[in-house]
């Protein structure tokens, strides 16, 4: 049952998460620092309060393997967005990151020693398959002006090259960090919310390289057209609002995944946040009234069929119609 409840609240929350983000982005682009920060402070103060009790409980988990996870979690958030400046085309950064399905498997396989049935292997490979071809064909619905604005020349190629091995690194740095806390969950048991505290509140200092930022943008913030709000029977500013949703839609999202890494294996919690984004983009292309084409249906029907048969569906149809034979079989007799 912890498992159900994790993958609705990894999917309502993340999903509603994506609207709020693109109101807040259309009325003032930029603010990815000030969001970010928000976020993280909510959920540290929701954990200092509710899961640490002000300080008072100690972590289950020792804090430095904390610190290696945060660490991990945040070169690999730099590493992903500083690529952008190496030739790095927004689609081909996406297919990269949908790629993690793949890249948990492998590492899986190295470091875990796992093995996996052919129908998990053959799953995984239409999932990303299918993800792959949504976001290539909403790419270049996209970016159909930009076509003829490729950078020529060697040395753009070698930028192009050094882009792509930071995406790669980023890649599987996200895989090994999934691997790490399913080893941790293994060692010292399930820990969740507690997990969720740390990993929220350990980088919270480094935003202090962004303060200046951060404040700007509370200024604008407050300066956005206020809206009036019955509920509570006060008026405040519509950026401070859409702010406020996107918050506790990150926590709800959050929440959901961490709950996950210990309720499912690495592998497991790889694929429903990877069917989250795949949803996440069928739905931008409904909001933004983009065309669905031929190629948007091949794909989804490829990332249904992979799900299906990763969570063997069709096994356990086939187990229960045997079951059922089994039982008229005994009522004959």
């Amino acid at each position: 049952m912890g498992t159900v409840i994790a993958i609705v609240l990894v999917f309502v929350g993340c999903c509603s998460n994506v609207v709020s983000l693109e109101l807040l982005v259309r009325e003032f682009p930029g603010c990815g620092n000030i969001v970010t920060f928000a976020q993280f402070l909510f959920i540290a103060l929701e954990g200092f309060i509710f899961e640490t009790k002000f300080g008072r409980k100690k972590p289950a988990i020792p804090v430095s393997n904390y610190v290696i996870m945060v660490t991990m979690f945040f070169t690999i958030s730099v590493i992903n967005n500083y690529a952008l400046n190496f030739n790095i085309a927004m689609p081909l950064h996406m297919i990269f990151r949908s790629g993690s399905l793949i890249a948990n498997m492998i590492l899986g396989i190295i470091i875990l020693k796992k093995r996996y049935s052919a129908s998990k292997y053959l799953s995984i490979a239409l999932v990303s398959a299918g993800i792959f071809i949504c976001t290539i064909m909403s790419a270049k619905q996209v970016n159909v002006s930009s076509e003829g604005s490729e950078d020529q020349g060697f040395y753009a190629f070698i930028r192009w090259l050094i882009g792509i091995a930071m995406l790669t690194f980023a890649l599987l740095m996200s895989a090994r960090m999934g691997i790490f806390q399913e080893t941790l969950y293994k060692q010292y048991g399930k820990h969740s919310k507690e997990a969720l505290f740390y990993n929220h509140c350990l980088p919270l200092p480094g935003f202090l390289l962004l303060a200046t930022d951060i404040y700007n943008h509370c200024i604008h913030f407050s300066q956005s057209t206020p809206v009036f709000i019955p509920v509570v029977g006060f008026s405040a500013p519509i950026l401070w609002i859409y702010l406020l949703i996107n918050v506790i839609t990150q926590y709800v999202c959050i929440r959901g995944v961490f709950i996950l890494t210990t309720e499912c294996a690495s592998l497991t919690v790889t694929l429903v946040v990877t069917l989250r984004k795949f949803l996440s983009l069928i739905f931008s292309i409904i909001y933004f009234q983009n065309p669905f084409t031929a190629w948007h249906w091949v794909g989804t029907a490829v990332v249904f069929l992979g799900t299906l048969l990763y969570t063997e569906v069709w096994s356990s149809v086939q187990a229960a119609l045997r079951g059922a034979d089994a039982k008229q079989q005994k009522k004959a007799e």
